[in-house]
């Protein structure tokens, strides 16, 4: 994990939004809780802009909940992270999403 952008390595094509989408990022154990903005999604994963800081939270792996009900979600871990925006890898594999 590097305090810079890598270069574009991304094999999947990505999907931009010009106003963020209200995500929910949750801890694993339930331990932390950010309000973010995901601001492009691919198959493979995503980048949010995280509200609050980040300074401190166990972020090797999370949820990213894509719904207010919590119904949709998916399992990630930490790619890399600039200022307050992280890029993050989809898990995949059983009961890393109900996507």
């Amino acid at each position: 994990m590097s305090g810079s952008l890598p270069t574009e390595k991304r094999g999947a094509a990505r999907v931009e939004f010009s106003r963020g989408i209200d995500v929910h990022m949750v801890a694993i154990d339930g331990t932390w809780s950010r309000q973010c903005q995901m601001t492009d999604v691919a198959d493979s994963g995503a980048k949010l802009k995280v509200e609050g800081s980040i300074e401190g939270l166990a972020l090797k792996e999370f949820f990213l909940l894509l719904s207010t009900t919590g119904a949709a979600f998916r399992r990630c871990e930490l790619a890399w992270i600039n200022g307050d925006h992280i890029g993050v890898h989809f898990l995949h594999g059983k009961n890393s999403s109900k996507v």
